[in-house]
């Protein structure tokens, strides 16, 4: 039995929540439930309104593609979307509209639109055009006057890829969504902002960056760098004024090393050249 794919009736949600502005009113202005198809009624046959169960010999939804033979399931791969009128932005927005915008991210070939295999559409109510990815078709019956029919690849029903960012990016522009990706950036940099100058919680410890100077302690990334500046001036002051220095104390160094030794050491570490003369001055220093 033809179902409908999840990733299709999310977009069918998408569009009723932000088109069908009375929903408890069905209205001619309105894009209502009804006007939002997947899966075609009981004796349709062939197309992507179909599913496994329902395509006939040679249908074109699946032997015109791999992407449609190797997809092939019991979900239906297509959406209509009927007549609507919406404000916003100062603009009216129509299905007419809708679909001509959704026919040129397709022929830019946008990322989001990549699944798409056909759009049959008119851009005016007078005529019916049809985009196909394939460029194997270009016409549609007159219903299409009245609602736009679009095919995705099965294979992408058969992933249950995600096929909302187009949908979303409509009603962004047309200002029926916030723009997410500006808010996230905004929010990213004002979070950039207040971590460089002021600091916060998730910021670590405090500092003081002029010692007992006039600014007060901080966390902020400011504060850490001029504090890590500081240290590290200190530290060089310190390395230059070891450096100006002669930190060796030969009489420390050999008192160090005899307090180490035994007398037999001692004797042994002798050249016996010298050691009569080791021998006379130390018994010379004893009558001494």
């Amino acid at each position: 039995m033809t179902t409908a794919p999840a990733n299709l009736l999310a977009v069918r949600r998408l569009l009723l929540a932000h088109l069908n502005i009375d929903p408890d009113t069905v209205r001619g202005d309105d894009l209502e439930p009804a006007e939002v198809g997947i899966v075609g009624d009981p004796s349709h046959r062939g197309g992507y309104h179909c599913g496994s169960d329902r395509v006939v010999t040679n249908d074109y939804s699946v032997v015109e593609s791999t992407r449609d033979s190797s997809g092939l399931t019991l979900n239906a791969s297509a959406l209509d979307v009927g007549l609507f009128t919406v404000r916003s932005g100062g603009r009216t927005h129509t299905l007419y509209s809708f679909s001509t915008w959704c026919v040129a991210q397709c022929v830019a070939n946008t990322s989001d639109s990549r699944d798409v295999r056909e759009i049959i559409y008119s851009p005016d109510g007078r005529t019916v055009r049809r985009w196909d990815r394939l460029r194997r078709r270009t016409s549609g019956d007159d219903s299409h006057l009245f609602h736009t029919h679009f095919s995705f690849f099965r294979d992408s029903t058969r992933a249950g890829r995600d096929q909302t960012p187009l949908f979303r990016r409509y009603l962004t522009t047309i200002g029926l969504l916030e723009d997410t990706m500006s808010t996230t950036a905004e929010n990213q940099i004002q979070s950039i902002f207040t971590g460089m100058f002021n600091g916060g919680s998730s910021m670590g410890r405090s500092v003081d960056p002029d010692g007992s100077g006039p600014r007060p302690s901080g966390n902020s990334l400011v504060a850490k760098l001029d504090y890590l500046m500081m240290r590290t001036d200190a530290i060089g002051a310190q390395l230059t004024a070891l450096a100006n220095r002669d930190v060796t104390d030969e009489a420390a160094i050999v008192t160090g090393v005899l307090a180490g030794l035994t007398p037999e050491k001692i004797a042994a570490a002798i050249p016996p050249t010298i050691a009569k003369q080791v021998a006379d001055e130390l018994a010379r220093r004893m009558v001494a």
